[in-house]
């Protein structure tokens, strides 16, 4: 993996111990719990890659946003990324619920970064290769990337970065950190029930699998 991308994970590893697995608080549940998996809808083979049309995105968008969510969070040998955790499930059903606010942002976000990548390169963002794509999400970064105005460059980046976090690093109940992928990744254990004696007083790292909220039988409520 690539030096870059390895700084690109550390960094956002470390951002989601203080705030990613916290992510997601006020998404409302039953969004979630219903049955739209992006890459299990439509007929098999209709689309390379089974990036199909799902609660909120078209087949184009959603694989815009899951290439530059992995790029974002690379996955490599071992180690899960973006697209391992169903980060792009999680992004696709929060706008099609509590984040509907953010559709406008999103599609024009997506619409200006289709146009700069086709003024940059002649091509969309999904077909350039990573360090295109890299290059494009840094000058989406440093809001040096021209022709965005609503949302502004940096802006697009940011939200995208954070939704991307929150996808790697939310409980599952949200539709993103598939079986866990993000927590073993940083070693949180999740709603653990109870820590036992032993587990308190041990000086070695917790071992046990994560747990989820609907493991336990928790379920978040919507924040007014």
């Amino acid at each position: 993996m690539a030096e870059h991308d390895k700084s690109r994970r550390a960094f956002l590893k470390q951002a989601a111990v203080g705030a990613g697995t916290m992510a997601g608080a006020s998404l409302v549940p039953d969004v979630y719990g219903q049955n739209h998996d992006v890459g299990h809808q439509g007929e098999p083979g209709e689309h390379p890659n089974a990036i199909q049309q799902g609660a909120f995105f078209n087949y184009e968008n959603a694989q815009t946003i899951a290439a530059f969510a992995e790029r974002l969070m690379p996955g490599a040998p071992g180690k899960p990324g973006a697209l391992d955790a169903g980060v792009l499930h999680y992004i696709d059903l929060a706008l099609a619920g509590a984040y509907s606010d953010l559709q406008e942002f999103y599609r024009h976000g997506l619409t200006q970064l289709d146009a700069y990548c086709r003024k940059s390169y002649n091509a969309p963002f999904v077909r350039l290769d990573a360090a295109q794509q890299d290059a494009v999400i840094g000058a989406l970064e440093a809001g040096k990337a021209e022709g965005f105005t609503w949302p502004a460059a940096r802006a697009f980046f940011e939200v995208v970065r954070t939704h991307t976090m929150e996808g790697m690093f939310a409980d599952p109940i949200y539709g993103g950190n598939k079986d866990f992928a993000g927590w073993r990744l940083v070693g949180f254990p999740g709603a653990q029930a109870l820590f036992s004696a032993s587990d308190l007083q041990s000086q070695r790292a917790f071992t046990h699998a994560p747990i989820g909220l609907q493991m336990t039988g928790s379920m978040p409520t919507e924040k007014g």
